[in-house]
């Protein structure tokens, strides 16, 4: 389902515009008492002024109630905007920017060309090389590609897990063409996201938008680096759905669907609405000979709260983690191959000390239930645990030959190392 898998295998070869009603400011008039007229120094008795005169000082108080509007807004916006002291390593959020919406109507007015002069600095391309390693002490380097998204001015980039899997070094390229090796600062598997940071400063970060206020068949621009080799490529279309269960690699996501066009090297590129606000972060597509139109993307919110954690933390707090790694038995060939009788999720592996060998978890354990829910897959496992947190102490109900037993299992943290 990734977009990613085949091609890697083988590439070897703001302003916020004031909206309040100008028609409802009013220059109200106040006459001073006599009585307090000498007090203020004012001459009651004087000579009576001319209609020019009167003229002239309604026009020139005019000018000055304008002048202050005009830097009162302009003072009210620094602030907003350019003026706190916020740090660099701040996500940019943002409700509306520069032409793109409409604040009476709430409608998108920006253009796709207006948009992409916007946000393209805000793509990245990025290419990775890891060593694989075969029999007879053979190895050799393999090189992927795909793309990532600026989120913070001083140089964090968001892409997908799956881009920089495995990889001993990652490559970013800016849209003006200047390179930067990467640092993987953390990913997280279920989500599939991934955060970088480079050595830089000054560059343009995407502005989050709102996922949950997406419609469909609203106006989506893709921005990526196609087959790894066209950068900077736009393609556009329309929010196809919302929500979309997609299982991807065993772990179900629910993920935008887009008809843009999405190929090789997409992932980890960004989608973008017209107010040219990032809404969701391209993962995979379909693919097929008669598959056509059907690209996906995480949408913008579940990427926000990934990345606001891998930048704190360097991981994803209260993740679950078995403590054990799992095997799917599928076909009576792989149950052969197993020496096992039935198919399943089987325990592979459990390490010394670990929550799992203190529950009595061993080796060739075949998982049928956790909970009262039952399971035969190590997906639908983690689907079960969706409504646990760490520290719960969970009933897994195992086989274990040919004899069914409960074991108690209290969840840990994941903690990537």
């Amino acid at each position: 389902m990734y977009d990613d898998s085949q091609f890697n295998a083988n590439i070897n070869q703001n302003f916020n515009q004031d909206s309040g009603n100008e028609s409802a400011r009013r220059v109200q008039w106040y006459s001073v008492p006599p009585e307090h007229a000498e007090k203020l120094g004012l001459n009651t008795n004087g000579p009576k002024r001319s209609r020019k005169w009167v003229a002239g000082l309604v026009a020139g108080c005019m000018a000055v109630s304008f002048a202050c509007g005009v830097g009162g807004a302009y003072l009210g916006n620094y602030l907003q905007d350019g003026g706190n002291s916020a740090s660099s390593s701040q996500l940019v959020n943002g409700s509306s920017t520069t032409g793109a919406t409409n604040t009476s109507t709430g409608t998108s007015t920006g253009s796709v060309e207006d948009v992409v002069s916007q946000v393209a600095d805000s793509v990245v391309e990025i290419r990775t090389e890891s060593v694989s390693y075969g029999s007879f002490m053979q190895q050799w380097v393999e090189s992927g590609a795909g793309s990532g998204v600026i989120v913070t001015a001083d140089g964090y980039i968001v892409t997908n897990n799956h881009v920089i899997e495995g990889a001993n070094t990652i490559q970013v390229t800016l849209r003006n063409g200047e390179s930067y090796t990467a640092t993987l600062v953390g990913t997280d598997e279920e989500t599939d996201v991934a955060l970088l940071k480079i050595d830089a400063t000054g560059l343009t970060p995407a502005v989050l938008g709102d996922s949950s206020t997406l419609r469909v068949g609203q106006t989506a621009i893709v921005i990526g680096n196609p087959l790894g080799s066209l950068g900077g490529t736009v393609t556009t279309g329309t929010v196809s759905a919302l929500d979309r269960e997609i299982e991807l690699e065993g772990q179900t996501m629910n993920l935008l669907q887009t008809d843009a066009a999405v190929n090789p090297g997409n992932s980890g590129g960004g989608m973008f609405d017209l107010n040219g606000q990032l809404i969701g972060l391209i993962v995979a597509k379909s693919s097929g000979s008669n598959v056509e139109g059907l690209g996906f993307a995480i949408p913008v919110n579940d990427v926000r709260d990934v990345v606001e954690q891998l930048m704190n933390y360097g991981y994803v707090k209260g993740r679950i983690d078995l403590e054990m790694t799992l095997v799917d038995i599928t076909s009576t060939q792989e149950a052969l191959m197993y020496r096992v009788d039935r198919l399943g999720a089987y325990v592979l592996k459990v390490p010394d000390g670990s929550n799992a060998q203190s529950a009595g978890f061993q080796v060739g354990d075949c998982i049928t239930a956790v909970g009262s829910t039952a399971v035969s897959s190590s997906s639908e496992i983690t689907s079960a645990l969706a409504d646990y947190q760490v520290g719960d102490s969970v009933a897994f109900t195992v086989v274990r030959d040919g004899q069914t037993m409960t074991l108690n299992l209290t969840l840990a943290e994941h903690v990537p190392s």
